[in-house]
């Protein structure tokens, strides 16, 4: 599953067997075409909250936590950065897809705008919104926030926490959460890595705070996964609850 910007096109579908105010979305870019999915909350939202995915793709856990976001009263948007047809089947296929995405930075942050860009066409949809992600959604969502993409907020759950060379926060235009476990192993990840952005945050002049949750691992947020930590889970969303009523 995936994401755009050129020529966009846009298609709404519900999604079989889930509550009508779910379903799937497509948009197309450069002739690919990317499936996000929405989830609408019984009355008016308060705002939008976009999620990027992790290097395994769109799937149940973004589902879910769009769907979350929706109970709170927001519209909760999971967008796809590497098409409805990409094969994501084992490790060397997510590696392929991020891959392809950290060797082409302007692909990426087309790849992202267009999301933003697909989301904000669909009906109802609030235009504030909060970007948010996980694991490489999260490295994801601070190359947006280098991107200058122009959002309410920026909130990386366990991302990649380095700056390209050539890439600063200068054109950050919004503040910017980061919810990271202290014991995170991967590289690019861990406490000297976050110690470095909260550094550049402050020299660029961006609001930002980041949550560390003691002895947490990489993707803690992730239930069934070695790393999921239930305790650091809840405080995460505890404090993206806090960031978006800050924001809306």
């Amino acid at each position: 599953m995936s994401a755009l910007r050129p020529a966009l096109c846009l298609a709404v579908a519900c999604l079989a067997g889930t509550a009508s105010l779910s379903e799937t979305f497509e948009y197309t870019l450069d002739g690919v075409v990317y499936e996000g999915f929405v989830a609408r909350p019984d009355g008016a939202p308060r705002g939008t909250v976009l999620i990027i995915h992790d290097w395994d793709g769109l799937n149940a856990h973004e589902i879910a936590r769009a769907e979350a976001m929706a109970a709170e009263g927001y519209v909760g948007i999971a967008l796809d950065l590497f098409g409805r047809d990409a094969v994501l089947e084992q490790m060397s296929d997510f590696q392929r897809e991020t891959g392809a995405l950290y060797a082409d930075r302007a692909g990426f942050r087309a790849r992202i705008a267009g999301g933003v860009e697909a989301a904000s066409a669909l009906e109802g949809v609030p235009g504030q919104m909060v970007l948010t992600g996980y694991c490489f959604g999260g490295a994801a969502t601070l190359e947006a926030a280098r991107a200058g993409v122009d959002l309410a907020g920026f909130v990386s759950f366990h991302g990649g926490l380095g700056t390209p060379a050539g890439q600063d926060y200068s054109a950050t235009s919004a503040p910017v959460l980061v919810l990271h476990g202290s014991a995170d192993p991967v590289p690019g990840s861990g406490m000297s890595d976050l110690a470095a952005l909260m550094e550049e945050l402050q020299a660029a002049g961006v609001p930002h705070e980041a949550r560390i949750f003691g002895g947490a691992r990489h993707s803690f947020t992730v239930e069934g996964s070695r790393d999921w930590d239930a305790q650091a889970n809840a405080g995460a969303e505890a404090a993206l609850l806090e960031f978006l009523a800050a924001r809306f």
